[in-house]
């Protein structure tokens, strides 16, 4: 399900984190060539990332009730 980036935090390790409107959260790395995010390293590439929208995988999961 696509939901838009409403804003950044970095993981324990470091990694940025782009948090999403539906209150999860997914990795945006920048490691070529599996993954070219070039944009998750600057301050202005995360800011004109922001309502760019993603996959949220936890979103399509089957809830379990």
């Amino acid at each position: 399900m696509k939901q838009p980036i409403i804003g950044y935090h970095q993981d324990e390790q470091g990694d940025w984190v782009a948090d999403l409107a539906c209150g999860h959260g997914q990795h945006v790395r920048h490691h070529p060539p599996m993954t070219n995010r070039p944009w998750v390293l600057t301050v202005s590439g995360r800011q004109d990332h922001l309502g760019s929208f993603l996959d949220c995988k936890r979103c399509e999961e089957p809830s379990s009730f």
